[in-house]
């Protein structure tokens, strides 16, 4: 400002002008600075992005082609597994087809074998052995023995497994000593598990040859407390014999085998065949008569003796045989019967039976003439036997219940004319007592006098079954009143099945081993071919 005084206006404003021509001067050339200098920023910026932006998209088909090779290569090993896949699923399936070809065919072989066994068995007269294990049983923890609690453990244990359906392994062991596996085959095993149905499958194609003309035998054997009784009957509830028909899956042998007898006789022209039903225990070496009533009609046990007749076959004289027309009135009398066996309660079972039972049914086949066979060639002459069926026997006989004293006062053989034959076939049902250990069971007095005689009896059978497999000249029936009335069915005229009962459980081991050399012993009985009981061939000239 000291440089504008004494210098006029327009000078000034001139000066001004100048000033800020100048300045404006100044002010461009910053911001035409400034603007190159961003904008060579800016293209220094855009030339690195695109660089960074060449580089990222490199990168990136980079890493786009390795996934897309990644996902080839999966793709190809997903189709190269599902053809492998298809291969494995083509090969399993034949394999499977293989397979059950390979098992239907094994089936077929086996079937053909029991055939073949069953056969060999029909021709030789060898004793059918079946064994069936019971489940383990809360008695078997050895309560009531003054053991150690180690040796207690060891008696809960299982030695006796059913390896196969006919195979029995039972594991031996003894304190110090190196288990030993023991094996012994049989025509059929049943597991612990196998229900009665199972058990009475096996049993019913004997039943056919009753009506084809042959005497049948079902024994249970085994030691006291295996089953026997439950096999043969089914659960006989304390107090309460009746068979139940509610739990028809747990009756035992005796009442499935009359149904299905019963059965097949109701497929046959009616009054061809005549029932009749005998029950007798052997107690203490007795025969008693369970059927036979006192002059009031109550039934009671009376003792019998058996003797054995011309023709060397055993018979009970004066054994009641009552008539009956259908399973309901056989099982009845069978219960009245069950009511008098005598039992006992041991340490080893509750309920144990102290005698033998031998349940017989007698099927009396009515033939005429000789038109009259098992076969009937057509209706019509179906149609007059039966009517000389009810000439025959009349509604009166049909009806009656009555006892008959012997075999000899049958209905049936009252009515018999010349032209009418009879053909007696028999289906004997036995429950024995079990063997005892004396130590184990702990009875004592009656009950200790009725285990010798059950062991000497059991000690009988093996006798005789001995004797016939040794082929000796004199098999001794006559040691035992049980033997002497099984002789016709132990000694060959009667198809055998003996039912072989045993206890899993280590404890009873000795018995159980006792048991199978039983049955062992008893399939290789020869007894001869058993006899059919002839009928007569019906003619063809009339």
């Amino acid at each position: 400002y000291q440089g504008l005084a004494g210098r006029s206006t327009n000078e000034i404003l001139q000066l001004y002008a100048a000033r800020g021509q100048q300045m404006k001067l100044q002010r461009s050339s910053v911001v035409t600075q400034l603007y190159g200098a961003i904008k060579k920023r800016l293209k220094q910026d855009l030339k690195s992005l695109h660089s960074f932006a060449l580089e990222l998209s490199k990168d990136f088909q980079r890493q786009s082609k390795a996934c897309i090779y990644q996902v080839l290569a999966a793709v190809q090993g997903i189709q190269l597994q599902n053809e492998a896949m298809q291969m494995f699923q083509i090969k399993a399936f034949d394999l499977e087809q293989s397979l059950q070809e390979v098992t239907e065919r094994y089936e077929k072989e086996k079937q053909k074998r029991k055939a073949l066994h069953n056969s060999l068995i029909e021709l030789r007269g060898n004793i059918r052995v079946h064994c069936r294990i019971r489940p383990l049983l809360p008695f078997d923890d050895a309560a009531g023995h003054s053991v150690s609690q180690d040796r207690r453990r060891n008696f809960s244990e299982k030695a006796a497994y059913a390896a196969d359906d006919e195979t029995v392994l039972v594991k031996c062991s003894r304190p110090g000593h190196a288990s030993v596996n023991k094996t012994f085959q049989f025509e059929r095993v049943y597991h612990d598990l196998e229900s009665q149905d199972a058990v009475f499958a096996d049993v019913a194609p004997l039943l056919t040859s009753l009506l084809d003309g042959y005497n049948v035998c079902i024994m249970a054997y085994g030691q006291t407390g295996s089953g026997k009784t439950y096999t043969m009957l089914g659960p006989q509830l304390e107090g309460n014999l009746a068979f139940s028909t509610e739990e028809e899956s747990e009756l035992g042998i005796i009442p499935r085998a009359t149904h299905e007898v019963f059965r097949l006789i109701s497929e046959k022209p009616p009054g061809s065949y005549w029932v009749e039903v005998s029950v007798v225990e052997v107690y203490n070496n007795e025969i008693f008569d369970l059927l036979a009533k006192d002059s009031y009609g109550k039934v009671f046990g009376v003792k019998r003796d058996v003797v054995t007749t011309r023709e060397g076959k055993s018979d009970v004289p004066l054994l009641t045989h009552e008539t009956v027309e259908n399973a309901s009135e056989f099982l009845h009398l069978v219960n009245k019967g069950l009511q008098l066996r005598v039992t006992h309660p041991t340490l080893v079972h509750a309920h144990s039976s102290r005698s033998h039972l031998v349940v017989t049914l007698t099927i009396t086949t009515v033939v005429f003439g000789d038109n009259f066979g098992t076969l009937w060639e057509d209706e019509q002459t179906s149609q007059r036997l039966n009517k000389e069926a009810s000439c025959t026997f009349p509604q009166k006989m049909r009806d009656n219940k009555s006892t008959s004293s012997s075999r000899a006062s049958s209905p049936v053989q009252l009515e018999a004319t010349e032209k009418m034959k009879q053909v007696k076939t028999r289906l004997q049902l036995v429950d024995l007592a079990g063997s005892e250990c004396v130590g184990m069971s702990g009875v004592t007095g009656a009950a200790l006098r009725e285990t010798s005689f059950i062991n000497r009896s059991l000690s009988a059978l093996a006798d005789v079954l001995g004797a016939i497999a040794e082929q000796r000249a004199h098999v001794p029936y006559r040691n035992s009143k049980l033997t002497h009335l099984l002789q016709d069915s132990v000694g060959g005229d009667a198809k055998l099945l003996v039912m072989l009962c045993i206890s899993p459980g280590q404890k009873y081991l000795t018995e159980s081993m006792q048991s199978l050399g039983f049955g062992t012993r008893a399939r290789q009985v020869q007894r001869g071919q058993v006899k059919k009981k002839n009928f007569p061939v019906p003619s063809k000239g009339k």
